[in-house]
């Protein structure tokens, strides 16, 4: 059974607010890890429902950079929402980067986009008919 996908942070509190605030999950837990100077939160959809996301946030790493899109060895995690226009126009007041705006997936497809976390992480947003 799958039951997560970690992704790294590079400011816990801020990642934590975007992902609940923005993103609608709920945080779980979170906590340190001294073995490897870490801290790790878990969040997941209020309902339950779904995989858990956990972020992880090392404290020793100085650099946190994003590679180009075509080089990335991880592609994007994916959330299904209500209403694009909503939110993408939410996301946009909050200043958040837009990578594709939202565009039908073939012709009986759902409405999807795609926009970057805090750190560029690629989210897929998607608004099933």
């Amino acid at each position: 059974m799958f039951t997560h996908t970690s992704i790294r942070a590079s400011n816990m509190d801020r990642s934590i607010d975007f992902y609940t605030r923005l993103m609608g999950l709920k945080l779980l837990s979170r906590r340190e890890i001294k073995q490897t100077n870490a801290e790790i939160a878990f969040l997941q959809d209020p309902k339950g429902k779904g995989a858990k996301l956990e972020l992880t946030h090392y404290r020793d790493q100085k650099k946190f950079i994003q590679a180009e899109y075509q080089n990335r060895l991880f592609d994007h995690i994916a959330f299904e929402i209500k209403d694009m226009n909503k939110t993408i126009s939410k996301l946009r007041s909050e200043k958040i980067t837009i990578t594709d705006e939202p565009y039908t997936l073939g012709p009986a497809g759902p409405l999807i986009a795609f926009i970057e976390d805090p750190d560029g992480t690629l989210i897929e947003l998607i608004e099933r008919k």
